[in-house]
């Protein structure tokens, strides 16, 4: 049976456009369109739709506060269409916060290099959030002054329910000293391999007394909500420095990494070269460019580089994993969150190789079991672990004492 969809947009051009991409995937299905987030509402209402595409800005009612409506009273999974601008930027993390599930360019041109590309990307989306389990909340809190003020940073009580319940080598002799992965074109959500169940629960994790040099942790689809939830958690004095590799564009990691650098107790900042890892500091991968770790002393620094053309994720997981595999061999714990594909997977088998310890988030607990489910199917993680408890089970595992 086809997945349900209702197109909210004010302009028809991209009602239509829409529409039509959708129905051309005979798994998917427009049931409806809507002209503002009014109309959303209702209409999520009536048709109980699957999955919902959405605009941020219209009128009568614009798409965050229609995003907020809807998943108090009807959780449905949310696509929600941007600008690359920094106040597209600024908007999307809202509707992210508010309880949409994923994002995507207004533009198509700035979905992919090509239009049929572009129009894959957008049906595999669909359908990957389609697939998407949304339980009705107990209770639909009103909106506090707090979330109602907002401007540069995300409510820590507003984690919505609906979230919780290769790459090709670089063209740069760093890059290619450092990784030695193959394209891999055409990977599928379901992450290719047969899943396995999940390892354990952090009632079930004790710390393995370790040391770790560093915390790496990759994801997609979902993850700007999950990062969010297990880093500010995290204490100012963590001992360790984070990276940070969520697949995002450019316009959107230096709002994003703002964002998390005013809500969290540890300093947050987009990676730059030459940046020396620091403990208590966690550095976000640029959004079209890729991050690597190089060797420095007792730690590490910081190189951002483009990628070749052909590369399917900038930033890619897969990359900066297998550069952390060089820089700091065993003495790392690298945790993969939702996301679709499975990026992260080589570059979690080279860390795994040099004795570095993997971790995945579980199934119940993703936007999208794709990147964990990928790993955990390879045989790489030593855990399965749900969103709620990751951030426990990591200050457990990498803490000094």
């Amino acid at each position: 049976m086809a997945i349900k969809v209702l197109v909210v947009d004010d302009s028809s051009f991209f009602r239509r456009r829409v529409s039509e991409i959708v129905n051309q995937d005979p798994d998917l299905e427009v049931v409806a369109v809507a002209v503002n987030g009014k109309e959303a509402v209702e209409m999520a209402a009536k048709l109980k739709p699957q999955v919902i595409t959405m605009d941020i800005e219209m009128p009568v009612m614009d798409g965050i506060s229609a995003v907020r409506e809807i998943m108090a009273s009807n959780p449905t999974p949310i696509l929600m269409f941007s600008s690359l601008t920094h106040d597209g930027a600024k908007a999307t993390l809202d509707a992210l916060e508010a309880g949409a599930l994923d994002f995507l360019p207004k533009r198509f041109e700035d979905i992919a290099t090509n239009k049929d590309e572009a129009i894959s990307q957008l049906q595999q989306r669909i359908k990957a959030l389609g697939r998407r389990r949304m339980y009705r909340p107990v209770s639909a809190p009103s909106p506090t002054p707090i979330e109602t003020r907002r401007s540069s940073g995300l409510a820590h009580s507003n984690l919505s329910a609906a979230h919780r319940p290769l790459t090709s080598r670089l063209n740069t002799d760093s890059a290619s000293t450092h990784t030695g992965l193959t394209s891999r074109r055409g990977l599928t959500p379901a992450a290719i391999e047969r899943p396995v169940p999940a390892v354990a629960s952090t009632t079930n994790i004790r710390a393995s007394g370790k040391q770790y040099k560093a915390l790496f942790i990759g994801t997609s689809t979902g993850g700007p909500v999950a990062l969010q939830k297990v880093l500010t958690a995290f204490p100012a004095n963590y001992p360790h420095p984070i990276v940070l590799i969520q697949h995002m564009p450019a316009a959107f990691t230096p709002a994003f990494a703002a964002r998390l650098n005013t809500l969290c107790k540890i300093n947050v900042k987009e990676a730059q070269t030459g940046d020396v890892m620091r403990p208590g500091c966690a550095y976000l991968a640029p959004g079209g460019m890729q991050l690597m770790i190089e060797r420095n002393g007792t730690t590490g620094r910081l190189k951002v580089v483009s990628g070749t053309s052909d590369m399917n994720y900038k930033p890619s997981v897969d990359i900066t994993f297998a550069s952390a595999s060089k820089a700091f061999g065993g003495d790392v714990l690298a945790v993969v969150l939702t996301g679709m594909g499975a990026d992260g997977r080589e570059g979690a088998r080279m860390l795994k190789s040099v004795g570095a310890t993997i971790w995945a988030q579980d199934e119940a607990s993703c936007v999208v079991y794709g990147m964990p489910q990928a790993i955990v199917s390879a045989g790489l993680a030593a855990h399965s672990i749900a969103l709620d408890s990751m951030a426990d089970a990591i200050l457990k595992e990498t803490s000094r004492g």
